[in-house]
């Protein structure tokens, strides 16, 4: 069940692969998210010495008066990956004009999942291009419902 997304993902960027990873959360963290709270608009996969990173997620607390007085609701949460995907990963990183972000958060076995990918980022006009196609395919498929 997905809990979390990032809309924004598909349009701005080209997916190249996907991978799963585990996420390093507090208690109170995890309620936040099965709540529905979050915003992954924005955030993206940092490397920290020989681990990886999730930047800029956005996770406020599940009740603001009970909530740690260090919680920062922007903090780097590290990612769970194999050593074999992560070497694999900061490999790729260093091709220019590729980054990690992340897809989406969801429960898989009662435990928390991110999808993170690989992507290159689409330029205006590959974006312009895309939402062309996308229109011209549905105009075409209603004018063909008609007949």
């Amino acid at each position: 069940m997905v809990l979390i997304q990032n809309k924004d993902a598909f349009r701005n960027y080209e997916i190249l692969e996907k991978f799963e990873a585990g996420i390093e959360l507090y208690g109170f963290e995890v309620k936040s998210i099965f709540s529905g709270k979050g915003s992954l608009q924005g955030s993206y996969v940092s490397k920290k010495g020989n681990e990886l990173f999730l930047i800029n997620f956005y996770l406020p607390p599940y009740q603001e008066k009970n909530t740690p007085p260090f919680y920062n609701p922007l903090r780097p949460r590290r990612l769970l990956l194999k050593r074999k995907e992560i070497n694999y990963l900061l490999s790729k990183l260093k091709n220019k004009g590729l980054t990690i972000i992340p897809l989406k958060i969801y429960n898989k076995n009662r435990l928390i999942k991110v999808e993170i990918a690989l992507v290159r980022g689409l330029k205006k006009f590959e974006i312009r291009e895309k939402i062309k196609k996308r229109e011209f395919q549905r105009e075409k498929e209603r004018i063909l419902k008609k007949y």
